[in-house]
């Protein structure tokens, strides 16, 4: 292979959002790389100012629609925290049960038609469903069954509408709920099967010595709620998220990076983590199974973050088939009612790709005068270029076709949340000695 060359993706697929992948070797060895994201910012910050606080769950919710529920819950118990409010033990259960909804859709798109076929061998969901057509169709399945209990508790499968500030603008009925059992019951069963199937995958050994990061709860595993936990020692109430954590502009993406202060270090948030620190929070059949996956926990190996991830199938499904047998009355009330008032709260949630920040500032007026969101995604970005430049050297004394290939897993890995795409990723590779260098002026995230 020539010691100079140059890797240049101009389109990063099965990915959500629109980003490139720059990669420069010099000499063989790695000498620059870059994580493009050219998405045109949306500038959620700022078109939040100004708007009534009933009116930010349902615009954050349209920051993504594979993940609404999770900018929902951030939003909501923010501007919670800063209106006094405490919607009480009900509402908080069935907000579990939304979240377990949204993991269950997601993580079963992520796992069987985003991430499965690169361990497979094919370059899409459809090329991977002509020979596997049982698995494709279990993860169709399992998807449909997390959107139906998001449609129930939500009014919808994307964007819901019926999530507040308070809580529920209507409380499920008992009967929709128990009417989701049988299927959710069956989706357990999927869970664990989906668990041993990835599990039997074959995964490179790239063991990397990432700082880890979610929430902890002392009695549950992590959705809503927690202290923010690194395996580090960070151990801190969410209220000083911002102590501990930095955004930053980097010149190639309208992204922002964040990093870990005062090391300004890159960290991983996602599933992994999750299931690394709050092992002993997971239901007893997650536990059960994961114990019994074959995988050595904690797990250092984010190619193995789809093993995490199905094992988070399983305790999702188990929550909410133990909330909706529970759930024999409706709430006396599933809103909490409030007055709009100056103040100022943040909080951060589990989406299923990581930790979720937001912070709100209320005016004088009652309106917001700001606003602050910090995604799982921009939080992972640095770590994924950290986690190239460390693969890279073992990879590029393959063909091309094959080290594209290894990089797109290596991305795919994180299941990062740019926004929607599906074309695949094509990778182009300059020979040129002296290729250009590609430069992109950095714009504020919204």
């Amino acid at each position: 292979m020539p010691a100079n060359r140059k890797f240049e993706v101009k389109a990063l697929s099965r990915v959500e959002g629109e980003g490139a992948l720059y990669v420069k070797l010099e000499g063989g060895q790695v000498d620059w790389v870059e994580l493009n994201i050219y998405e045109p910012p949306r500038f959620f910050e700022a078109f939040l100012r100004g708007r009534k606080v009933r009116e930010v769950p349902d615009i954050t919710a349209r920051i993504c629609g594979i993940c609404p529920v999770a900018y929902q819950m951030s939003s909501c118990h923010a501007l919670e925290k800063a209106l006094g409010i405490d919607p009480g033990p009900e509402i908080r259960r069935l907000r579990r049960l939304l979240y377990c909804g949204e993991w269950i859709e997601s993580h079963a798109l992520h796992i069987y038609l985003l991430h499965a076929p690169d361990f497979l061998g094919y370059e899409s969901g459809i090329s991977l469903a002509a020979d596997h057509r049982d698995a494709v169709e279990k993860g169709l399945r399992l998807k449909k069954i997390g959107n139906e209990l998001l449609t129930v508790l939500g009014g919808r499968a994307i964007h819901p509408i019926n999530v507040a500030v308070g809580g529920f603008h209507r409380a499920p009925s008992r009967s929709a709920l128990k009417a989701l059992l049988p299927d959710l019951e069956w989706a357990l069963q999927a869970s664990i099967e989906t668990l041993q199937w990835v599990s039997a995958f074959d995964f490179p050994d790239h063991q990397v010595d990432y700082e880890m990061v979610c929430l902890r709860h002392p009695h549950e595993f992590p959705m809503n709620e927690g202290r923010i936990v690194s395996d580090r020692g960070l151990d801190v109430p969410v209220d000083e998220y911002e102590g501990h954590f930095q955004e930053r502009h980097v010149p190639q993406s309208t992204a922002l990076h964040s990093v870990r202060m005062p090391g300004m270090t890159s960290y991983l948030v996602g599933p992994l983590p999750r299931v690394n620190l709050c092992f002993d929070q997971l239901s007893p059949t997650a536990k059960r199974q994961a114990e019994a996956c074959g995988v050595e926990w904690p797990c250092r190996n984010n190619f193995k973050s789809i093993i995490a991830r199905a094992i988070e199938l399983i305790d999702a499904c188990e929550e909410a088939i133990a909330i909706i047998k529970e759930y024999n009355t409706e709430p006396s009330s599933s809103l909490a009612s409030y007055i709009p008032r100056a103040g100022q709260g943040c909080h951060a949630t589990e989406a299923p790709r990581g930790l979720l920040y937001h912070r709100y500032r209320i005016g004088d007026d009652g309106l917001i005068a700001e606003a602050k969101i910090v995604p799982p995604t921009s939080q992972n970005l640095g770590q994924i270029e950290d986690d190239l430049r460390a693969y890279l050297p073992g990879i590029v004394n393959l063909d091309d076709a094959e080290a594209t290939r290894r990089c797109e897993h290596l991305i795919r890995n994180y299941d990062p949340c740019i926004s929607c795409a599906t074309h695949f990723l094509r990778l182009t590779i300059d020979r040129n000695p002296e290729p250009a260098v590609c430069t992109i002026n950095p714009m504020q995230r919204g």
